[in-house]
């Protein structure tokens, strides 16, 4: 057993090796956030918070390598001929409409001059520790792109197709009578997504959809599957940032063998 295990642990590491002198792989990354805050959470969401401090200095990280912040309208613009992609592209998007994203997250990254995606689960607005419908409707105004994290946060891939539909249906509809400008993109639930939920989000008019998978998107990603790197409450400051950004880079990598 031990000669088994010394073996795989020499593959692995040859593996790596390889994957890290592969070319740079081609694509924009897409990061996942949910908070942005001192608060403490409570245990087991501990995870999702990251201090206004940190995020403040990961937006200077971004902006000195030379990365410009894009909504993911503008990446399906781009998909379709419209208007080109800056040269290095990134998408930065909020998870579940807490809001902090409107108090602590929207100042900060209006200080540097950057855009975000806001997923929202419809149900929760106005609710302890969640956004309000006339924060939502200002942050559109302020240039961030609103997207749907369904009515009840649901594992879409768990549910039957009525319940999927109408998840995916009021949510949208609920945001755009409230006079929001149409919804293009999903974040499924806990990442959790399969090629029957594809069908469904054409049928219901989104364009986008994010994923919890890893690695780099380009034009040619399925809009309905783009890869996204979560951004954990850091423990080692920037250099774990930096590394969250090297797993996306190492995950595309690997899709590329």
């Amino acid at each position: 057993m031990r000669i088994i295990g010394g073996a795989i642990f020499i593959l692995c590491g040859i593996l790596a090796a390889i994957i890290f002198f592969l070319p740079e792989p081609e694509g924009f990354p897409i990061l996942e956030y949910h908070q942005v805050t001192d608060k403490e959470l409570d245990p087991g969401f501990e995870i999702y918070n990251v201090p206004p401090a940190d995020f403040a200095e990961q937006l200077d990280y971004l902006q000195a390598e030379g990365y410009t912040t894009i909504t993911l309208k503008d990446f399906m613009y781009a998909v379709r001929g419209y208007r080109p992609l800056p040269e290095k592209p990134i998408v930065l998007t909020f998870d579940d409409g807490y809001s902090d994203n409107y108090k602590e997250m929207l100042p900060i990254l209006e200080a540097h001059k950057m855009t975000a995606v806001i997923y929202v689960i419809t149900n929760e607005l106005g609710k302890k520790n969640y956004l309000k419908l006339d924060e939502l409707k200002d942050m559109e105004k302020r240039g961030l792109e609103i997207g749907s994290h369904t009515s009840d946060h649901l594992d879409l891939t768990a549910e039957d197709k009525i319940t999927q539909r109408r998840q995916l249906r009021e949510s949208k509809i609920f945001l755009e009578w409230s006079g929001l400008e149409p919804i293009c993109s999903l974040s499924y639930p806990n990442g959790a997504f399969n090629s029957e939920l594809e069908e469904l989000l054409r049928e219901e008019n989104y364009l986008t959809a994010v994923t919890g998978e890893a690695g780099l998107n380009t034009l040619e990603t399925n809009p309905y599957e783009l890869y996204r790197v979560h951004i954990r409450k850091p423990r080692f400051g920037l250099t774990e940032f930096k590394f969250r950004l090297f797993k996306a880079k190492f995950f595309a990598k690997l899709k590329a063998l």
